[in-house]
């Protein structure tokens, strides 16, 4: 592992969920790639590439994005916890995934079939907004997700999500009310 990235707080608190995370935002990002796939036709010919129908792509594509999810969340764990960040972070994963899967996997699993012109151009941006959507909603989903510590329910401001952030991205997501005196009156 990147030491730079372990010093930052990149492995995630034992209270933290990202794989959980990404596989909720996975599915919940689906619905921004599926009409862009029927709208450049790309579902269809995934569909007769595989031998299934659009509604089976759909349904097979689900757990495939929610996998893809998970594996976001355990790849980048805490960095993609960046609610200013994350949307590039998660359209370079849907890049990433549109070059491993329609590039390399689609035609090895169909017997070299890949999908060709304005379909292949809806499968890349299908994926790139499925990643947009992914890296977007992921750190606001898993800071809901996250254990709360507190015996009242609370989690301290010292731990958590954002406790790699610095001080000022911590006070603009959470912010604090100033104690009693303290407030220049």
């Amino acid at each position: 592992m990147n030491p730079f990235l372990v010093a930052h707080g990149y492995d995630p608190g034992p209270t933290q969920r990202p794989t959980l995370a990404g596989t909720l935002t996975g599915v919940a990002a689906t619905a921004v790639a599926i009409p862009l796939l029927w709208q450049f036709g790309s579902l269809d010919v995934e569909a007769r590439i595989l031998g299934l129908t659009p509604v089976m792509t759909i349904l097979a594509g689900g757990p495939a994005m929610a996998a893809a999810g998970a594996l976001y969340g355990w790849l980048f764990k805490r960095a993609a916890n960046d609610p200013c960040g994350g949307w590039l972070f998660g359209m370079a994963y849907g890049f990433a995934l549109w070059a491993a899967g329609a590039v390399m996997v689609l035609p090895a699993m169909s017997g070299g079939s890949a999908p060709g012109g304005v379909p292949a151009i809806g499968i890349l941006l299908a994926l790139l907004a499925w990643g947009t959507a992914l890296g977007a909603l992921f750190p606001h989903l898993h800071r809901r997700l996250h254990a709360r510590i507190g015996q009242d329910g609370t989690t301290r401001p010292g731990i958590g999500p954002m406790a790699a952030a610095g001080r000022d991205r911590r006070s603009r997501s959470h912010p604090r009310p100033a104690p009693a005196g303290e407030d220049g009156r």
